[in-house]
């Protein structure tokens, strides 16, 4: 997948500027691809040269103007072919679980501050998801949203990145437990 996939599903809701999709790509893509706003930001003017964006720019009192960027009728082609293709499968590249997996020879105090600060991460990325939860919502059920909702892709994308973050919590729990226990055992022999 490309970054330019992500974006492409990001406008299925409607033009948005840069900035709009950084904060999106920040509440809920960014959970399954990351991207930075300066690559956000490339990408944006890429897509438009190649005709899948189409760009204008809107102008504001009191603040510099903004773009606003749309998908095109090639850049809805584009999603429905992505669409259509057969994921791949996901893999995980993990800084943390090559230094927990390292933790008998890094030190299991090193290692609880890192899984501490993950645990923190996936507290506040749960927070953040919650609140768009709500925002999509916007008062109604989760069964009348899904069943009535003009677009339902979104709350699904969001409900995986909830479950995720909230398995990110319980294996740091675990982890925590673990070390604990551990540093138990050695200091009462």
């Amino acid at each position: 997948m490309a970054l330019r996939h992500a974006v492409l599903a990001a406008l299925v809701e409607g033009e948005a500027s840069g900035y709009d999709l950084a904060k999106t790509f920040d509440a809920s893509i960014a959970n399954f691809w990351m991207a930075t706003p300066q690559q956000l930001y490339r990408e944006l003017a890429q897509m438009e040269a190649d005709g899948l964006l189409a760009g204008r720019v809107v102008e504001q009192e009191r603040r510099p103007n903004k773009r606003l960027f749309a998908l095109t009728e090639a850049g809805w082609a584009a999603l429905r072919a992505f669409g259509a293709e057969r994921p791949k499968p996901g893999t995980v590249r993990d800084e943390l679980m090559v230094k927990v997996a390292a933790m008998d020879e890094v030190g299991p105090d090193v290692v609880r501050e890192f899984v501490e600060e993950r645990a923190q991460w996936a507290r506040a990325k749960l927070d953040r998801y919650e609140r768009l939860r709500a925002r999509l919502l916007d008062g109604r059920t989760e069964d009348d949203h899904l069943r009535h909702a003009e677009r339902v892709g979104p709350y699904l994308a969001l409900l995986r990145g909830i479950s995720f973050e909230e398995e990110n919590l319980n294996w740091c729990r675990r982890v925590l437990a673990v070390v604990d226990t551990r540093a138990a055992a050695t200091d009462h022999p």
